[in-house]
């Protein structure tokens, strides 16, 4: 008898060892796809590649998601809008990712939207903002949680009719605007929505122009700028082209009352005061906000840990000060995903295929406090124009006073007034 039961127990341990490892073996392949080099990487992508891992690193390190692994594919999409469509394409068809992540740049996020979708393979788009990846478009398996171009026109037009007449002592219809872009997707959609909505408000354009984030000189554009003598300057750039902007404004004496940079390099407070020194001060920045700059009392309770956390890996990893908010960005949207939708496609659709994920992330309703950078989530639904874009997302503007942003509107976040016109002792300060 003990000949027989003896091979049979080991047999029947054999395979719970076996089930056991092969629930531990469980995983969920994602493809990670930022410019970790290039000229993108410098402009914010690489801080939005380490927002996102932080992310993943703190769920494996929890025991994944539901029993899952994350084993996340780090590609470098090299700042190039080929590679990224190369790499991608791999991703699908020989790393057989489940879920496509990450994309700073518009230019990269439009095609791949189109090719994620086409291939049925989920993406969720973490930082890249066109309003063009989504509108009119109806993609079923591509989800993002940011805001979108379309948001950035009406934030920072809406900003100078507020206190157009207060700080500038000119009412609306009176304030010169010029809008300047670099003409990639994403520059293309925020000065379209900085045109519109300016002249709903009865500003005046006295100038638009756009220009390619590689050019080498802006100087022509900057004597245009002088000729067209702008009370305001809304510029939307990437990053070499903003330094170059400034030092070519300098060098040329232009000059301006206010001047309103829309995310990308504008968020860097680093580079900005490199190119500027200290009349990078006062300069505003429109876009999404860095969570250390949430009032905590305002999130859910768990959310200001965060914060703590990821603010702790950032200064340790890059022996700075400044957490640009594209950290929080890669973060707030990897942890939305991994906290929200991943867990009820695998529980409640039966695993983390792009079915599965689409339906999770249409019941995903995260209210205002829910996420680490203050908004909620709630996507626009199959037929809308916006299909897929995050209905809640908000973001506030900024000004940079002392190398240190500062939330100025809208009035429920300020933290502190906005500095409107230049002080004269600013160099780039229009006489008064």
């Amino acid at each position: 008898m003990r000949r027989f039961i003896r091979p049979l127990l080991a047999l029947a341990f054999a395979c719970v060892a076996g089930s056991a490892a092969s629930q531990a073996t469980k995983e969920v392949r994602i493809g990670v796809l930022y410019d970790l080099t290039g000229p993108m990487a410098s402009s914010g992508s690489y801080p939005s590649y380490l927002g996102t891992k932080y992310a993943i690193e703190m769920f494996n390190a929890r025991g994944g998601v539901d029993g899952y692994t994350i084993k996340p594919i780090y590609v470098d999409a090299q700042s190039k809008v080929e590679t990224a469509i190369n790499e991608t394409e791999r991703l699908i068809n020989q790393e057989k990712v489940d879920i496509l992540l990450g994309v700073f740049t518009s230019s990269q996020c439009v095609p791949l939207a189109q090719k994620a979708d086409q291939s049925k393979t989920f993406m969720w788009a973490n930082i890249c903002v066109s309003s063009a990846v989504f509108k009119n478009k109806n993609l079923k398996y591509v989800f993002r949680p940011q805001v979108d171009s379309d948001q950035f026109g009406p934030t920072s037009c809406e900003f100078l009719r507020e206190f157009s007449k207060s700080k500038l002592g000119k009412d609306p219809k009176d304030l010169k605007v010029a809008i300047i872009y670099e003409d990639s997707p994403y520059g293309v959609g925020v000065s379209g929505g900085n045109e519109s909505a300016c002249k709903e408000r009865g500003m005046q354009i006295v100038l638009k122009e756009g220009y390619s984030a590689a050019t080498p000189d802006l100087s022509s554009l900057v004597t245009k700028l002088k000729r067209a003598r702008p009370d305001v300057i809304l510029h939307t750039g990437q990053g070499q082209d903003i330094t170059l902007f400034l030092r070519q404004a300098k060098e040329q004496g232009l000059k301006w009352q206010a001047l309103i940079g829309h995310g990308a390099g504008y968020g860097l407070p680093d580079k900005l005061y490199a190119a500027a020194q200290s009349d990078a001060d006062y300069i505003f920045d429109v876009e999404p906000v860095g969570a250390d700059l949430v009032n905590s009392a305002k999130l859910a309770p768990g959310l200001s840990d965060l914060v703590t956390e990821i603010t702790k890996r950032y200064k340790a990893e890059t022996k700075t000060d400044t957490v640009p908010p594209f950290v929080s960005m890669g973060f707030n949207g990897t942890w939305v995903f991994l906290n929200d939708v991943l867990p009820r496609a695998i529980r409640k659709y039966g695993g983390a295929n792009a079915e599965a994920l689409r339906k999770a992330a249409l019941e995903t309703d995260i209210p205002e406090g829910g996420t680490i950078q203050g908004f909620g989530v709630k996507f626009f639904p199959p037929g809308d124009v916006m299909a897929g874009q995050n209905s809640r997302a908000t973001m506030p503007v900024m000004q940079y006073i002392d190398k240190k942003p500062h939330i100025v509107s809208p009035a429920a976040s300020r933290t502190r007034e906005p500095v409107m016109p230049l002080p004269s002792t600013n160099g780039y300060a229009a006489a008064r």
